[in-house]
């Protein structure tokens, strides 16, 4: 039996369920695999006592210790953020956290491995544990945590060494393996760990019924994802607002959503854009099979599940070129990479219109694109480390 602890702090719970729902997704799947037993521990960042007010960090504060999560055991323990600090404190106060209750579950049934599902503070805070318990650490990098932590001048050198304390690394994507390496870390160590998509559930369906039930006249646009600038609403907005009769839907809660709203007032598309807010992931598949195009203007990705969520459906999209856009994106029947400008995203999303691909062709495109592959790698890769750990021990 391989007994895995993930630690992710990215991690769905009751107050945020689409939160980093990719890592529950994989998770589940390796937990589902013969001879695997998986601990989760999902740590939960709260700020230093006088900035927790407020009813969305008293609702996490509130959150179970422990508790069965959609067929997972999980535990939440907390630890505190300072903010202004740039995370330069995250990985200490991380540690401090963990370790009571990691002693705990390691002496009531040890684990074999540490698989950290995001590089910082996670990453970083998992090796320091590795060496406490003596096993073997795995890494993975999907986004941020390279393009943001892994750039920060607070915590680059954390994740630099925590890349170099690591037993084994994964990227999400080539491009991001090759971010990894050009930071300084060991490219000989890194794997490329593609996402998963569950195709019985993301599939193409009736689009003209769909957007008729919805009162939707003529092409539709869906964007999805935080309304935070690194995801470029306001450039997909812009597009729109160069295509006549084209309507746009944007996926997704945050800071931003009183500026984006400016936005649509202020290019005069109110009668054809709309901000859905936050859309529970079990309604993705039918907002994505409803759409003409699915458009993206990240100025930073990994490999966004969004993507190939979209693509499962039949939907083509149009993104920028940033992280794995190029593994995903292989030819013109699945949509189209773009500058990130609301001209180029507007040129992309009308040709992908006057050329509409047909969906089972879309949707063939990301056919190699699974849970069990990406559950069935990621206990070949753990296992692997584990058995390379007892060699060099024995």
């Amino acid at each position: 039996m391989l007994h895995v602890l993930t630690l992710s702090s990215l991690f769905p719970d009751a107050t945020r369920p689409n939160f980093g729902i990719f890592v529950e997704r994989q998770t589940a799947g390796l937990a589902r695999r013969e001879g695997v037993a998986v601990t989760v521990v999902a740590p939960i960042g709260l700020p230093v006592w006088p900035l927790r007010r407020g009813a969305r960090f008293a609702a996490m504060a509130a959150l179970p210790r422990e508790e069965i999560w959609r067929g997972l055991r999980v535990y939440r323990p907390r630890f505190t953020t300072v903010p202004g600090t740039k995370g330069r404190w995250h990985v200490r106060a991380l540690v401090a956290a963990l370790i009571p209750l990691l002693d705990r579950l390691h002496g009531e049934m040890p684990f074999d491995v540490i698989d950290a599902s995001f590089f910082f503070p996670d990453g970083s805070a998992a090796v320091a544990l590795g060496r406490r318990y003596g096993v073997p650490v795995s890494i993975k990098a999907r986004g941020a945590d390279i393009h943001l932590w892994g750039r920060e001048g607070a915590t680059a050198g954390q994740v630099l060494a925590a890349a170099r304390g690591a037993d084994g690394m994964l990227a999400v994507s080539g491009a991001m393996r090759d971010d990894m390496i050009a930071l300084g870390m060991p490219g000989e160590q890194i794997a490329v760990h593609h996402t998963g998509i569950d195709h019985d559930r993301f599939r193409p369906q009736d689009r003209s019924g769909a957007k008729r039930a919805a009162g939707v006249t003529g092409p539709l646009v869906v964007s999805l994802g935080a309304l935070i600038p690194r995801k470029g609403h306001d450039i997909v907005l812009g597009a729109v607002a160069r295509l006549p009769g084209v309507n746009v839907w944007i996926a997704g809660e945050g800071p931003e959503r009183a500026s984006l709203t400016a936005r649509i007032a202020s290019l005069g598309i109110g009668d054809r854009a709309s901000l859905l807010g936050g859309v529970a992931h079990d309604e993705m598949p039918r907002l994505l099979a409803m759409a003409d195009v699915m458009a993206l203007a990240s100025s930073s990705e990994g490999l966004a599940n969004a993507w190939v969520e979209a693509l499962a459906c039949g939907t083509p999209i149009v993104i920028t070129g940033a992280g794995g856009a190029g593994e995903v994106v292989t030819g013109p029947t699945a949509g189209r990479i773009v500058a990130r400008d609301a001209a180029a995203f507007a040129a992309g999303i009308a040709a992908v219109l006057a050329d509409a691909p047909d969906p089972a062709a879309v949707r063939a495109s990301v056919e190699g694109f699974s849970w069990n592959t990406n559950a069935a790698t990621l206990h070949a890769h753990l296992a692997g480390l584990v058995a390379r750990r007892q060699a060099s021990s024995g």
